[in-house]
């Protein structure tokens, strides 16, 4: 495979791997008092890479079939007028999920801890204490992972554009799998290293795991808020002299 395609293939990954389902939940499920279930959390971690695999060829071999029908319609006027309106409906989206000054961050995350404390524990919560002390079973937390999985689907647009960049690159099927599988894997990577030095350091590395903890459930929105805003602007600077020379 190039160079020109696996760097930004690694990229997209390590991306994904800072996601709600593939690094934020498993950091919170180290994180608990107890002390963590590796093989529960094993068995999560797969869960989430099994189920982006299987998704991932889905969309690969999908989008293969029909790429001769979306190359001639990627040239076509309303192609081209549906990427500006989509471009900047996710660069409206990056600029209004999230607030961008502080003030605003505290209030939002005032107002969803004053929430969570009125509704009190909800079924994910206690879908991590059973996972994190041992009592889930492994069909539970199976399910767990794959709730995790489908929740955060709406957010996956690194996976959609690597998926995106596979099919340009017209991959060989044994490749592509191959490919496929290594980006899955690359995915939890981040959470298997954090894991393994959790068991390995014991209580040392607990309070560096709480910072990690406290950092993903700050940014992590915000981390989606650019991801929507940078790929809304290349929607729109692809397709704005398109746009401008009709208006002109």
């Amino acid at each position: 495979m190039e160079l020109g395609l696996l760097a930004p293939l690694v990229v997209l990954a390590l991306i994904d791997s800072t996601s709600f389902g593939t690094l934020a939940i498993p950091v919170w499920l180290m994180t608990h008092p107890s002390k963590p279930r590796l093989g529960r959390i094993l068995l999560y971690l797969s869960t989430i890479a099994v189920f982006y695999f299987v998704l991932g060829l889905g969309l690969y071999f999908g989008a293969q079939s029909l790429r001769d029908a979306f190359a001639s319609l990627s040239i076509s006027e309303p192609a081209r007028w549906v990427a500006l309106v989509a471009g900047a409906v996710l660069l409206l989206l990056g600029l209004t999920i999230e607030p961008w000054t502080e003030a605003g961050k505290k209030r939002k995350r005032a107002g969803e801890a004053a929430r969570q404390q009125a509704r009190g524990p909800g079924r994910i919560e206690q879908w991590r204490t059973s996972t994190a002390d041992g009592s889930a079973s492994p069909a539970s937390v199976m399910a767990f992972a794959t709730v995790a999985a489908l929740i955060e689907a709406a957010s996956m647009l690194p996976y959609l554009a690597a998926i995106g960049l596979m099919v340009a690159a017209d991959l060989p099927t044994l490749g592509a799998v191959g490919v496929l599988a290594s980006y899955c894997v690359v995915m939890v990577a981040p959470a298997l290293l954090l894991l393994a030095l959790r068991l390995s350091m014991h209580e040392r590395i607990q309070p560096t795991l709480e910072r990690v903890d406290r950092w993903l459930r700050k940014n992590s929105k915000e981390t989606l808020a650019w991801v929507f805003a940078l790929l809304g602007l290349w929607l729109i600077s692809n397709n704005w002299r398109f746009a401008r020379d009709l208006i002109g």
